[in-house]
């Protein structure tokens, strides 16, 4: 399970963290967490357009910052 996570946040070289990645994981955790709490701490009716529209708005800026940086990474940004 480490190897998977350090495989996931780790840039190229496989062993400084890239922090865009963990940002980009934190935001949804956090994004989730906070839509959990909206709907059942609040009773706020849940919307799935509008927490799907938020969840995906976090996850296609993490793949857009993940896809610019590759194109400036030594070796590929994979």
């Amino acid at each position: 399970m480490m190897k998977l996570l350090k495989d996931c946040f780790t840039t190229a070289d496989g062993e400084s963290f890239d922090i865009g990645r963990v940002l980009w994981a934190q935001g949804v955790v956090v994004f989730l967490g906070l839509a959990i709490y909206s709907v059942v701490g609040q009773g706020h009716p849940f919307d799935m357009q509008a927490f799907g529209i938020g969840l995906g708005a976090t996850l296609a800026a993490g793949g857009a910052a993940l896809g610019f940086k590759a194109k400036t990474e030594p070796g590929g940004g994979a």
